[in-house]
């Protein structure tokens, strides 16, 4: 972007460890004006027990695997031993959204300005795609049951139990991540894992009670398939805004329409262009923008006004808006 002529930079920064600096640059030309405002404002703390719930779900779900393999084998159910392997997915999910959250509080450097929070952006993506593979996983074993032409007999009194201590397990870790599930992508995803690792561990249970009257063991793999479309269409949208924000889309709690016309209806704005917001992480979204204000700015209660009012009303943390004073056409070298 071609910067002509006398121009003026005022930086405001507000963060936890509360510094402001202030500095002006002229320069002897005379074509164009124009200011950048800057606000930060550092919310991306881990809420609370976050930490302490990943763990716990890491550490639960590996002892379970175990037990899961061990019964499966020892019992014959396929649906039990599809589980462990998805359960062991979550361990793997789990363990990388708990890193991805962790390295998102590193600070920024010389070579990654923003740090590491894409990476919750990235793991998030990651887990969607795990669990849909975990569940690809079992829709080719039960196809595969399906299709023989006898059933292997199945000893459903330790299946019960077992599954029956998953739901146990599974919707306690659920719990510690239903309060933030809407905050944080990362949350929505352990979430969705441990309430989808209750639901197919609800399904064996239900299967194998009717097995144990009925001897209809194809219901073994015929529940299965049931749960697996329950889970995809509740896992679609994880992987639809994950993906949004992987290609730095909109986030979804931003409205385009009404920022536009927040910006534009502030007084001495009489144009807006060059308008971006993505999301640094899955719980900070920035933004930047150029603003043409023919009187220009003359001090930093406007960059702070527009700021607190981006933060508090449209989700935006980190904004950087640049004014222009309108006298010359001030293009973008790239298609903005």
């Amino acid at each position: 972007m071609p910067e002509n002529k006398s121009h003026t930079h005022t930086h405001h920064h507000d963060s936890a460890h509360s510094h402001e600096h202030h500095e002006e640059h002229d320069h002897g030309h005379d074509h164009h004006e124009h200011g950048h405002g800057h606000g930060h404002h550092h919310h991306g703390e881990l809420p609370k027990n976050i930490t302490r719930a990943f763990i716990i779900g890491i550490i639960l779900n590996s002892a379970f695997v175990v037990i899961e393999v061990f019964t499966g084998f020892f019992t014959h159910s396929l649906a039990l031993l599809t589980d462990a392997g998805h359960n062991l997915s979550d361990v793997a999910s789990l363990a990388l959204a708990l890193l991805a959250t962790r390295m998102a509080l590193k600070k920024a450097s010389t070579q990654y300005t923003f740090g590491f929070k894409q990476s919750t952006v990235l793991v998030a993506l990651l887990n969607a795609g795990i669990l849909l593979l975990a569940m690809g996983a079992i829709v080719y074993e039960a196809i595969q049951r399906l299709m023989e032409s006898s059933s292997p007999d199945i000893q459903s009194k330790p299946v019960i139990w077992v599954a029956a201590a998953g739901i146990v397990i599974n919707s306690v870790i659920a719990l510690f991540f239903m309060k933030d599930k809407e905050k944080d992508l990362n949350m929505k995803g352990a979430y969705l894992h441990m309430a989808s690792d209750a639901l197919v561990s609800l399904g064996v249970v239900i299967g194998n009670v009717v097995m144990l009257y009925t001897h209809w063991y194809w219901l073994d793999a015929g529940i299965s398939l049931i749960i697996v479309v329950v889970i995809v269409y509740g896992t679609w949208d994880l992987l639809r805004e994950s993906l949004r924000l992987s290609l730095n889309g909109v986030p979804r709690n931003v409205d385009m329409k009404k920022l536009h016309s927040f910006l534009s209806d502030r007084k001495g704005i009489t144009e807006i262009h060059d308008l971006h917001v993505w999301a640094m992480s899955t719980t900070e979204n920035a933004l930047t923008v150029h603003l043409v204000i023919p009187g220009g700015v003359t001090d930093d209660h406007f960059y702070e006004e527009i700021q607190e009012e981006l933060e508090h009303h449209y989700h935006i943390s980190h904004s950087t808006i640049q004014v222009e004073s309108g006298n010359n056409k001030f293009h973008c070298e790239q298609k903005c």
